[in-house]
């Protein structure tokens, strides 16, 4: 079980270094890239389903050999502490103190559910293809650079291909097992849509967006006056050659320190006010298309900006939000569906709990 629940398990931790941002079905969305040690794939999200408690059981500092018990299958203490381990290791950070019973039990929780739901495919026989297998692994050598790369992450994570493959068979006979018992019953209607827009105005305001681009020249904050004002002077003299007609996006290949845009011509596409740094964002928000800042000092250094083009804020119209929208409702509905799946596991299961 260690090496098939960390992209399960992450979203626990993770949200406890951060305050969560109400989802915003207008804007993208982004999905973290799966790595070695697992299929790629993350577990159904009913192993996240059940709610907890707002105040969890105490989880006590001495855990015992044998965790919980599933239908008679177990989870021990080297399955569990693999797991926080793993969650660690995912979210970047490690379970906070103040947050130990309620993410241990929500570990807990989603272990016993990940189980429920590999003990179900098996009953049913699931079966997952081989053909399916190798291009899941495929799919995840290709987002390495090499094949020796590949292998490198795989001994660093100490878990080998076969290992691999049988996490994939797992997930991927749970997620076939999911989709064919929820299937029905998370299609989105219009009037769902049209309800959500309608009634989630403050998620379809775009404020005012800036394209701009900028030549920096790289000055840290800490740096002495010295290294200051000769950053400043060369930005000067740069400044003039733009103010006399010299091309900024060959002036910014030729320049610019920022490696994130310099080989753009210094295009840093669009922006909403407070995506800078306030002197950078100020800066620009105040110019008129096709106009150039003075010298702009920031953090970073010493920045020229130029705004190529302005759009005004807008609420975005339904039909463009419409995918977004039945995207997350689609993924909202999944997940109530998978949950209700789960709980029905449980209650009919046998669940011991031990801590």
């Amino acid at each position: 079980m260690r090496r098939v629940l960390p992209f399960v398990l992450v979203v626990a931790l993770a949200a406890c270094s951060r305050s969560t941002p109400a989802a915003n079905p207008a804007g993208s969305a982004t999905a973290a890239a799966p790595s070695p040690g697992t299929d790629g794939a993350a577990a159904p999200a009913a192993t996240q389903a059940a709610p907890q408690p707002e105040a969890a059981k105490p989880v006590p500092a001495q855990l015992p050999d044998v965790i919980a018990r599933v239908n008679g299958e177990t989870i021990t203490k080297k399955d569990f502490e693999e797991a926080v381990q793993s969650a660690e290791q995912q979210a970047g950070t490690q379970v906070p103190p103040d947050q130990r019973d309620r993410i241990y039990r929500q570990i807990l929780d989603q272990m016993i559910g990940y189980k429920l739901l590999l003990q179900e495919s098996k009953a049913r026989k699931v079966a997952v293809p081989d053909a399916d297998i190798e291009a899941r692994i495929l799919s995840l050598k290709q987002q390495f650079p090499t094949e020796d790369a590949f292998k490198e992450a795989l001994a660093q994570r100490k878990v080998t291909v076969d290992q691999i493959k049988a996490d994939a068979r797992q997930n991927m006979a749970i997620s076939k097992l999911v989709d064919a018992e929820i299937a029905s019953k998370v299609a989105v209607k219009p009037e769902d849509v049209q309800a959500f827009y309608q009634q989630n105005p403050q998620n379809f305001k775009e404020s005012e967006k800036v394209h701009a681009s900028h030549i920096l020249i790289a000055a840290p904050k800490a740096a002495d006056a010295a290294t200051k004002a000769k950053a400043k002077a060369k930005a000067e003299s740069i400044l003039k050659d733009v103010q006399a007609g010299k091309d900024f996006a060959t002036l910014a290949k030729q320049n610019s320190e920022d490696p994130g845009s310099a080989a753009n011509g210094g295009d840093l596409g669009f922006f909403q006010q407070g995506q800078m740094v306030p002197q950078f964002d100020g800066a620009a928000f105040s110019l008129k298309p096709g106009a150039v800042s003075s010298v702009v000092e920031t953090d970073f250094g010493y920045h020229i900006i130029k705004v190529l083009e302005k759009q005004p804020g807008r609420t975005v119209p339904i039909d463009e939000a419409k995918p977004r929208i039945e995207q997350y409702l689609e993924t909202q509905n999944r997940e109530k569906q998978t949950a209700a799946f789960v709980n029905g596991l449980r209650a009919k299961g046998k669940i011991e709990l031990f801590i």
